[in-house]
């Protein structure tokens, strides 16, 4: 690669050293494995979360969302709050369902994601913020709520190779309508059936390509064989730094805004005082682009646990 990631370990460094001078106010697919399923690290002996009931969080399947379980669940536990985080329990749609049946009491969540996947709504909003609230107004009918939320935004898009873009002269998703069945589109299995997916590529750009579904974390190894000539990626994948690879662009603007907020049932959130959202809260603002990228990078590239980088990234914060 272009730019090789033992940038991955200096640009961790980087990035704490950025997020301990304070976040900006402005907005990954890779292989790894969750840090925890259960339980949790040691407890503060003291703070407002001690004594209050146990909390059970979730995270998604991929390596962003071990990072952001890992940072919830231990700035939490670094306030006395006990906290089990049970990792890699799957999409949007089998994540909201273990919310539902009590599994897990809340999960971090993409706006546009919820808004599509779960609250089925089909006029996108017209920006960031109208996302959150109208994301957080379905939560609040259902007995949820979301804490604040990232200021950083991570899209899905579609990307591919600089080099298949070069040879088939591709700029926008709408340069595959020409490709037909030839091209082959990969992306996790719930990308085939969602609006802010191959659905609403279909329907917004007319392209039909031959969908092949691939595992978390393996589209640029698919991208690379050649299994896939394009694929969905997320826009904060640090792979999408080393030159070899191009997003196409998304003029009509299909996959929506995805900004970052932990879904917690309200009641959950009564039960803990206020100290528990103003944790989670303080974690979220730091969450800069630059930040979430360099951390997807330690973990995805570096092959360092999600744990591990979470603990560096709070301590640095003096949130750890």
């Amino acid at each position: 690669m272009r730019k090789t990631l033992t940038t991955a370990v200096a640009v961790l460094g980087l990035v704490l050293a950025l997020a301990a001078c304070g976040s900006s106010k402005k907005t990954t697919t890779g292989a790894s494995t969750p840090a925890k399923t259960s339980g949790a690290t040691t407890h503060a002996a003291s703070g407002p979360g001690a004594g209050k009931p146990a909390v059970t969080l979730g995270d998604k399947n991929f390596t962003e969302e071990y990072i952001l379980g890992s940072l919830y669940q231990q700035a939490l536990e670094a306030k006395g709050y006990k906290v089990a985080l049970k990792g890699n329990i799957g999409s949007s749609e089998l994540i909201y369902k273990a919310l539902q049946s009590g599994q897990i009491d809340g999960y971090p969540e993409y706006t546009g994601t919820l808004l599509t996947a779960i609250a089925n709504v089909t006029a996108p909003p017209k920006s960031a913020q109208a996302a959150y609230q109208q994301a957080k107004a379905f939560l609040e009918t259902h007995g949820y709520t979301m804490l604040n939320p990232t200021p950083f935004y991570d899209s899905d898009a579609i990307g591919t190779t600089k080099a298949y873009a070069t040879a088939h002269h591709l700029h926008t998703i709408a340069d595959l309508k020409a490709l037909g069945k030839s091209v082959k589109l990969g992306g996790l299995p719930e990308f085939r059936t969602r609006a802010q997916g191959l659905v609403g590529l279909k329907k917004d750009y007319g392209i039909d390509p031959t969908f092949v579904p691939l595992a978390s974390g393996l589209f640029y190894n698919a991208l690379d064989s050649g299994q896939v000539n394009v694929s969905d990626v997320f826009t904060t994948d640090p792979q999408l730094g080393s030159g070899k690879y191009v997003v196409l662009a998304d003029p009509k603007h299909e996959f929506g805004y995805q900004n970052v907020g932990l879904i917690i049932k309200k009641s959950v959130l009564a039960a803990e005082g206020p100290a528990f959202a103003q944790t989670v809260n303080a974690v979220s603002a730091l969450l800069t682009t630059k930040a979430i990228i360099a951390m997807n990078a330690a973990v995805a590239v570096s092959k360092q646990a999600p744990a591990a980088v979470a603990h560096q990234f709070l301590t640095a914060n003096g949130l750890g």
